[in-house]
């Protein structure tokens, strides 16, 4: 599989190779607050969303688009 290929070319908006970090954070502070709930510290008794917490347009990569043949050999592999 070292030559494998993508068969429906979607990629993300900009140049970024990765939202792990920010993705990381939004994941530790919607869990920060369902802990809270859950042990009685907080003022709502509803456990939170994820989009309350983060918001994924505003991450690095900004979603996805669909490209069509207009990728090159270098960007169809995975």
């Amino acid at each position: 599989m070292a030559r494998s290929k993508r068969k429906t070319p979607i990629i993300g908006i900009t140049g970024a190779t990765s939202e792990k970090a920010e993705k990381q954070a939004a994941h530790r502070k919607e869990r920060r607050k369902v802990r809270g709930v859950l042990s009685g510290r907080a003022e709502t008794e509803l456990l939170p969303h994820t989009r309350e917490v983060s918001n994924p347009w505003s991450m690095s990569k900004d979603g996805k688009t669909y490209v069509g043949g207009k990728l090159s050999a270098k960007d169809r592999r995975k």
